[in-house]
């Protein structure tokens, strides 16, 4: 079992909690965050939970279950709360703002293909520090609440960097690809499978250079950066996903 540090501690809307928990270093644990199960990793002879919360919850505790020991027992996190800036974007394909009814059933099969990956949880211990998988400019910042030519839309749920399309695409730490695909807002993207509930995913490539089933150490060249999909130029959407739902990617980062 690998042992690396934690991701930063941020109990908010869309943040991560880190919380130890109380068990011997060799007995086995698990937490759950309501049917969701939960990533528990060990750092320095301690166990830890990394729980992401999702960008809706309300502050306010959130409770946690915790099974150890053939025992099960329930703590809190105290979720603080965090206002997001707004982003006003122009998109020059209308349908990306207001999709056609055939698009719209692309859309829906897509989402749930998508949040399969993202309920992906693997027996893997994962590496928890990541590394930038493309560098450039952090041009928009993860939460965002975003209004697409005028029109509200869903909150940034991921961290954009700004690359010029054909910049190499690498994976931040070590993972197995759990799929790849074109996507009608995200375009051609790969997902990897990091163990534990933790996914990455990257939007918008110009190019995919992995398939399904590979395992890829740190630094990995996953693809190209493009702009396929919902955007305004070429970028890479990079989106961390635990538990089932999108937590800010730079608090992996070992600097942010």
């Amino acid at each position: 079992m690998p042992i690396h540090a934690a991701p930063r501690d941020l109990p908010v809307p869309g943040g991560v909690a880190v919380v130890p928990l109380e068990a011997p270093a060799h007995q086995a644990i698990a937490a759950r965050l309501g049917d969701a199960p939960v990533a528990v990793v060990k750092e320095g002879g301690r166990w830890l939970a990394l729980v992401g919360i999702p960008l809706e919850t309300p502050p306010g505790p959130l409770p946690l279950t915790v099974e150890t020991g053939g025992t099960t027992r329930f703590t809190t996190i105290e979720v603080r709360a965090k206002d997001y800036p707004v982003q006003r974007l122009t998109v020059r394909n209308q349908r990306h703002v207001t999709p056609l009814e055939e698009d719209l059933r692309r859309i829906a099969q897509e989402k749930q293909l998508t949040d399969q990956f993202k309920r992906q949880f693997s027996p893997a211990w994962p590496e928890t520090t990541f590394t930038l998988p493309a560098e450039g400019h952090l041009s928009s910042r993860f939460g965002l609440r975003r209004i697409f030519n005028g029109e509200p839309r869903n909150p940034h749920a991921g961290l954009d960097i700004a690359v010029g399309t054909g910049a190499p695409i690498r994976a931040p730490a070590p993972g197995k690809v759990l799929d790849t695909g074109n996507y009608f807002f995200n375009g051609n993207t790969v997902f990897l499978d990091h163990g534990q509930g933790l996914i990455t995913a990257y939007m918008h490539l110009s190019r995919i250079d992995v398939k399904a089933g590979d395992s890829v150490p740190r630094g990995a060249q996953l693809g190209a950066a493009g702009a396929t999909g919902r955007v305004t130029g070429p970028h890479l959407h990079w989106a961390v996903f635990l538990n089932g739902t999108a937590v800010e990617p730079e608090l992996f980062l070992k600097t942010p």
